[in-house]
């Protein structure tokens, strides 16, 4: 393959495996700061090129543009001054987690600019970013679709073409819905089981023998066995961000919507006692 140009915008738990992939399929990569320097240092210091300006990427002649951020209106802004900027060769991949709606807006803004845009959420873990073992959830048009796929290869052990921007969107919320769910579900039951004075380990054994085994119960509870509690690493304050998503999805489809606010309560109460930016596994050994 030939090495291509490409741009990244996120380098953070989840980005920085993803960058690291890109530069191991032995393309040049330009990053550039966040709030987070520790993934940016280390991928700099792994062949990455960082870039101090929105305007420095015009410079770069992107074949590719990643943009991996918390949230739509963070994409959004973002978009409205990085697609001024670039060319209109540049393919944008954002693997955002967007509202219903998000992706749509956030596509309208590059092709107003003449951009091509291709929405493509994940499935998996910071791990599973390292090993580039993803999978993703890609809406766009079928040509864009084409021309990310080279791209997607680098990161995504599979992905699944939806169709149009926006059911990417609705699909990847809708499997946060299952797998929140889960991870809350997980952690009631360690915390619960805990209390009771349960053997944790023989606890793990035999859910893992019924239908409620799942990733999310494997990962949490290894780690937890081993005295980490940082096996799911994902924040309460994204699982809150996703879920009230979640929520407006499903406002159609109340007893669905229900479930949604069981769980959004959950985690929001975490971020109320101030452990927002805990992991997901870590709220198991909060009071």
């Amino acid at each position: 393959m030939i090495m291509k140009n490409i741009g990244f915008i996120g380098v953070g738990y989840m980005g920085y495996g993803i960058a690291k992939n890109i530069l191991k399929h032995k393309n040049y990569l330009f990053v550039i700061a966040n709030k987070n320097r520790k993934p940016i240092d280390k991928i700099v210091n792994e062949g990455a090129e960082e870039v101090k300006s929105f305007e420095d990427f015009a410079n770069k002649n992107l074949d590719a543009l990643i943009m991996c951020v918390t949230n739509t209106p963070i994409a959004k802004l973002i978009s409205e001054k990085i697609s001024k900027v670039l060319n209109s060769k540049t393919l944008i991949i954002d693997i955002t987690t967007h509202n219903k709606t998000g992706s749509m807006e956030t596509e309208q803004i590059f092709k107003s600019n003449n951009i091509n845009y291709i929405e493509c959420p994940v499935m998996g873990g910071p791990g599973q970013a390292e090993e580039g073992i993803l999978g993703g959830i890609v809406g766009g048009s079928d040509e864009n679709f084409k021309l990310s796929e080279p791209y997607l290869k680098m990161f995504c052990k599979d992905y699944f073409y939806f169709g149009p921007v926006g059911m990417g969107a609705k699909s990847k919320l809708l499997n946060n819905f299952l797998s929140l769910g889960n991870a809350a579900l997980v952690n009631h039951l360690a915390k619960t089981a805990t209390e009771l004075g349960l053997d944790l380990q023989k606890v793990f054994d035999v859910a893992k023998l019924g239908s409620g085994n799942s990733a999310g119960l494997i990962r949490i509870f290894e780690s937890l066995l081993k005295g980490d509690f940082k096996g799911f690493k994902f924040t309460a304050t994204n699982s809150v961000k996703d879920l009230s998503y979640i929520q407006d999805l499903l406002k159609d489809f109340p007893e669905a919507e229900k479930v949604a606010e069981v769980n959004k309560n959950y985690f929001q109460k975490a971020v109320d006692d101030g452990y927002g930016e805990s992991f997901i596994s870590e709220l198991i050994d909060k009071k």
